[in-house]
């Protein structure tokens, strides 16, 4: 016996995950590219002996991102913890193209 509920609720997630997955695509292409542009600026850097870490342009960014954040409706604080985790990473390829 068919329960129309059931099979409602399948098709409905079915449909979440189609957009789930699009969406993590799209995130993974945004990250590639912000890791390009982040990589000419290492070299840049590395180039003109300039810092890997620049903490006062982290810092307004962090603030930007968790504004940014509060508008969108998403956490805040999960908004500064992912770029945390993005700009340790820049800064270790930074650190990277001055070795």
């Amino acid at each position: 016996m068919s329960n129309p509920a059931f099979e409602n609720a399948l098709e409905k997630l079915a449909h979440y995950r189609v957009s789930i997955d699009n969406l993590d695509a799209a995130l993974i292409h945004i990250l590639a590219e912000r890791f390009r542009i982040t990589k000419a600026v290492g070299e840049l850097k590395a180039g003109a002996d300039l810092p890997p870490a620049d903490p006062e342009r982290e810092k307004k960014q962090v603030e930007r991102l968790r504004q940014l954040a509060a508008t969108a409706d998403l956490d805040p604080d999960f908004a500064e913890k992912l770029l945390n985790f993005i700009i340790r990473e820049v800064i270790r390829h930074h650190e990277q193209a001055r070795g």
